[in-house]
């Protein structure tokens, strides 16, 4: 009978935390890399608020065994989504819940292979996904308090959120035994393995900080973390409250799917993020670094109670972050940033239609709006009151969920501005106040300029070309000069070209780098001119710099090519495959091109990161050069759980079956793949 009572019971799981409270929970955890499996010991500590026959944790595609309560066996049901536990619960008990499980998660917990057998292992919870390796809880207003404990090869590092409490070893082994004392929602557990380097610096607060790069890359330290110390420090004392956990760590791990991703204690962060002092101009992680750790108040501490109110988590974030920014790089960078993104949002909203609170808002919306929200806020009512109000709404609903109306709450204590106005204004229309952002953006002075500068878009260039000549050479803020090169890009090289020659006599990159981008022919005359983009120190100016010089004149290919033959760029190997693949296709360069080509061929293989991969797919692909392996390699990216890579692979397919002799070559070497790949192609094919 207590099958049949189950699916007819009045509980709704979805609502669980009015019955149910877990309080904390211990994970004892085995990993498997060969079967990319997990098995663990887990034991889970609730009390019960109400009665109630079953409780629940999602669980996705786990087996089950040892399922006891009190050390008592019980009746339980696996769907395959949730384990369902049977029992006559009464208000007020105190139980332990503990099981055994194993699974092989089809995502949320990735097995990332390097070469030599090497493995990365990390997380990626955000959503609903930690059930899919740990049984937990998809409802973000359940929080716990999570200890993990993981037994590894003691070649690796393993990091899991909180602080290690112990690490021992046994039969070459280590394990590691990690503690949280405060709770978190179930989307923010982490794990990640890997060999790693590790730095160690204090707060001005006095928590630890530990920056994680692979051993490889130790020497990227320093402009990897370059502001790291700084923006914590800067948080704490502009947010005004404490950071709220033990310890802060920071990792990159290979092929994440994001930029960066909160995880309580421990971020983790993309690989693309690793780079040494040239590679910082381009792909400086600042902005990311402050984002997530703002996080751990918005979002770690206090956590939207539901996806309507996800904007209190990222409109903070991102807002915060650009406080952090602000604070580097100066005003005219902060107020420029925002001016970006007020075009951004004015554009958007002529097709965009879900407002800030909705759940099912754009990133855009809950991201950037949501920050010009804050900031619209934080401009109204004073800094004074806006710290105060912030820490007010910290401290109340610490290691609590919020909704909108509780933050406003706080504001209405310190402030009788119009809310009811602002939320309509802001967070319910798709409009975008123009004329308040204006107002806002120009108390800036360079915001004045660079608004005389847009006013100019349609005016004549023989009309203008003073004012503009005279602001490139002014020392007015570097994204109003990249504003005035890009504002001439469709103009006639004649008209232009006096004031692209002052472009490139300017010392920022950013706007040098701004007429490598746009002026895709290249005259004569302006040859040595741009030839001079090629010694910038930025790798990306490098790659297009040397690219349109190689196109525009076949006769200074080979010594574009000897110029730049032992670049290798980003860690995506941006420089070297472009290199690889101009070689290539510049005639009697090499007497040895297959050398080449093996070369660029292997940057399309499993060993290396999804950016290289691509880059190197992509290079061959528009080159024309194309054989079996190479196809092969294209293949199986339709099979990687990035969805990007996948998705690039998946649509030069299709581009290459339009021509008859590629389709017979695909169809050739389809025996040789594997299961999962030849399922891929064959969708394919079939198209």
């Amino acid at each position: 009978m207590k099958y049949i009572f189950l699916f007819i019971t009045s509980f709704v799981f979805a609502q669980q935390t009015q019955f149910v409270d877990f309080k904390s929970v211990n994970g004892q955890l085995k990993l498997n890399p060969a079967e990319k499996s997990v098995s663990g010991i887990v034991n889970y500590q609730f009390d019960v608020l109400q009665a109630i026959d079953t409780i629940k944790l999602d669980a996705k595609n786990m087996e089950f065994s040892k399922v006891k309560i009190d050390d008592k066996e019980v009746v339980f049901v696996n769907t395959a989504k949730e384990l369902q536990i049977v029992s006559n619960f009464q208000k007020g008990e105190n139980h332990k819940l503990s099981f055994e499980y194993f699974v092989k998660p089809k995502q949320a917990l990735y097995f990332i292979t390097i070469e030599n057998a090497e493995v990365q292992i990390w997380t990626q919870g955000q959503g609903r996904y930690t059930s899919n390796w740990f049984p937990s809880f998809d409802d973000v207003n359940e929080k716990v308090i999570f200890n993990l404990g993981i037994t590894f090869d003691k070649d690796y590092k393993v990091v899991a959120n909180g602080v290690l409490e112990n690490k021992t070893e046994n039969n070459n082994q280590f394990y590691w035994q990690y503690k949280m004392t405060k709770p978190m929602s179930s989307y923010l557990l982490m794990l990640a393995i890997g060999k790693f380097d590790k730095k160690e610096a204090k707060a001005k607060s006095k928590i630890p900080l530990e920056y994680y790069l692979e051993a490889k890359d130790s020497e990227r330290f320093e402009p990897t973390y370059r502001y790291s110390k700084r923006i914590f420090d800067f948080l704490e004392k502009e947010i005004g409250v404490k950071y709220p956990w033990d310890i802060y760590r920071q990792i990159p791990v290979r092929d994440f799917l994001y930029g960066g991703m909160e995880n309580t204690t421990s971020t983790l962060f993309t690989t693309r993020y690793v780079v040494d002092s040239i590679g910082f101009e381009d792909r400086s992680y600042t902005n990311v670094d402050a984002h997530e750790l703002a996080h751990h108040w918005f979002g770690d501490l206090i956590t939207a109670e539901s996806s309507t109110h996800h904007w209190l988590q990222e409109g903070f974030a991102t807002y915060y972050a650009l406080l952090a920014e602000r604070d580097i790089y100066g005003d005219d960078y902060f107020y420029a940033k925002l001016y970006e993104t007020a075009q951004q949002l004015k554009f958007a909203s002529r097709t965009d239609l879900i407002p800030v609170l909705n759940g099912k808002a754009s990133s855009l919306t809950f991201y950037e709006k949501g920050a010009w929200a804050l900031f619209v806020l934080h401009e109204s009512i004073g800094d004074k009151a806006f710290k105060k109000a912030i820490k007010s709404y910290l401290k109340k609903y610490a290691y609590q969920n919020v909704n909108t109306q509780n933050f406003f709450d706080e504001i209405k204590k310190v402030s009788d501005f119009d809310l009811n106005s602002f939320q309509k204004t802001w967070l319910e229309s798709v409009a975008f106040d123009t004329p308040t952002a204006n107002a806002l953006l120009s108390k800036n002075k360079a915001i004045q300029i660079r608004l005389e500068v847009d006013k100019l878009k349609k005016t004549s260039l023989a009309e203008k070309v003073d004012f503009l000549l005279n602001t490139l050479n002014s020392n007015v803020h570097y994204s109003i000069k990249e504003a005035i090169v890009k504002q001439i890009e469709t103009e006639k090289y004649e008209g232009k070209k006096v004031i692209l020659q002052a472009a490139l006599k300017s010392d920022n990159w950013q706007v040098r780098q701004a007429v490598a981008g746009t002026l895709t022919t290249i005259p004569e005359d302006f040859r040595i001119d741009y030839e001079s983009l090629l010694t910038d120190k930025s790798y990306q100016t490098q790659e297009i710099a040397l690219y349109r010089l190689w196109k525009n004149f076949p006769e200074h290919q080979k010594r574009y090519l000897d110029l730049s033959k032992d670049w290798i760029g980003f860690n995506d190997y941006n420089l070297r495959t472009m290199w690889l693949s101009l070689a290539l296709s510049t005639p009697n360069y090499t007497a040895n091109p297959e050398v080449f080509a093996a070369e660029l061929v292997d940057f399309t293989s499993t060993k290396y990161e999804a950016g290289t991969r691509q880059n190197a797919l992509e290079k061959l692909i528009a080159f024309k050069i194309i054989n079996d392996q190479i196809l092969s390699n294209l293949v199986n990216s339709t099979t990687h759980h990035m969805w990007q890579f996948s998705k690039f692979g998946r649509d030069s397919i299709r581009f290459l079956l339009k021509n008859s002799e590629i389709r017979a070559s695909f169809e050739r070497i389809l025996p040789n793949l594997t299961p999962e790949e030849q399922f891929q192609l064959n969708r394919l094919l079939k198209e």
